[in-house]
This record gives C-alpha cells, structure tokens and sequence, in this order.
C-alpha cells in the first residue's frame, strides 16, 4: 500500500475493524509517519444488463434507486422500503449466476415488487417502464389493479414475486395461474372510482 503523502511503498497497519461495508484500516507510512485510513470490501460479481436495443451495461444499483425513488416520491412507504426492494434485486441477480440479464427481468422485478408496495407508486413506474402511450393504456393498467380488489392488492402479491423469480431471471414470462383468473370482474369506470369517494 502507498502512502497518499510522500508515496513511499512501506506502511503498516495500525488498527483493523469489520463495518457494514468491509474492513476499515487505520495505517501509518514508515518513513513520513503520516496515518491514514483505508477500506476494503468484496467485490462482488459483475452482471451485465442486455437492454432493449442489445447495448450491454453493468448493473448498477444506484440506477434502479433512483428510479424507484422517484416512483415512490411522497408516498408514505416504510423507511427504508425503496431500498429494501434494490438490495433484494441485486442479491437475486448476483446469486442466480448469470452473467447478462435482460433489462426487462429487472424492470418486472421492480413493478412486481411495487405492485405489492404501493399501487400509486408501481402504477408510477410502471408508466414509465411500458411506456403507456395513451391515457387508454393506463386506465386498462388501473383497472386491473382496481380489479383485484376495492382499489387494493391482495396480500399474497409478495409470493408471486417468489413464485416467478426464476422465470424473470430466465428471461420468461411469469406463468399464468388459473387462480389469477378468478379475479377478473368487470373494469371500473372513472366515474365509479369517483362516485366511491
């Protein structure tokens, strides 16, 4: 290890600690005496992200926030749920052994997850993800929710998400249960959702 001052090769360590993130050292160059402090942390595997248009990126988590964040801005979600959902993907994504994944397994992960989280904020990302392009596609995209029940998501909308992980990661469409159909009635009109207010 250098030394950041005088760039010296000798230094030794003075004080080790595991935190959250790695281990912090605390250093001390062997010929200016300068400390200082230096972190090391796994690096953890890379997976590449196919996008629509074949262009191949590396994951980054920080990406996926900010998109989320965005989504579920002024939403009144639990502390730290946003971030729960991006930790929960990427250790999906690391664990699954794949080195590339299609930018729509995330994406579907992310508004299923959401979906369970907060309809306003899924509905949110959602627009932006399938690029509604008319205000047709989106009320079709509330009704369904609306459909599932009185402008709720049944509970059981987390299990899925464990159901069709694999498929996602794959690349394949979740399958389609039978169950799902018994929930369909009839869409809700905006006038209807009005009236219930």
């Amino acid at each position: 290890m250098k030394c950041p001052f005088c760039a010296h090769d000798a230094t030794k360590v003075i004080d080790s600690r595991t935190t959250d993130g790695g281990i912090r050292r605390r250093r001390k160059c062997e010929t200016c005496e300068e400390r200082f402090t230096t972190y090391e942390q796994v690096q953890r595997a890379v997976v590449m992200i196919v996008k629509k248009d074949g262009r191949r990126e590396e994951f980054h988590r920080e990406k996926l926030l900010t998109g989320l964040r965005i989504a579920a801005r002024k939403r009144p979600l639990p502390s730290g749920a946003v971030e729960a959902i991006v930790e929960d993907i990427e250790q999906r994504l690391m664990a699954s052994g794949r080195a590339e994944v299609p930018s729509r397994v995330i994406g579907e992960m992310a508004i299923t997850r959401l979906k369970g989280l907060d309809p306003i904020a899924y509905i949110r990302f959602a627009s932006v993800y399938h690029q509604f392009v008319s205000l047709d596609e989106m009320l079709e995209e509330l009704n369904r929710i609306a459909n599932v029940g009185p402008l709720a998501l049944p509970a059981e909308q987390a299990k899925l998400f464990e159901d069709d992980l694999d498929a996602l990661v794959r690349g394949e469409s979740p399958r389609a249960r039978p169950e799902d159909d018994e929930l369909v009635r009839e869409p809700i009109s905006l006038d209807t959702l009005r009236a219930s207010r």
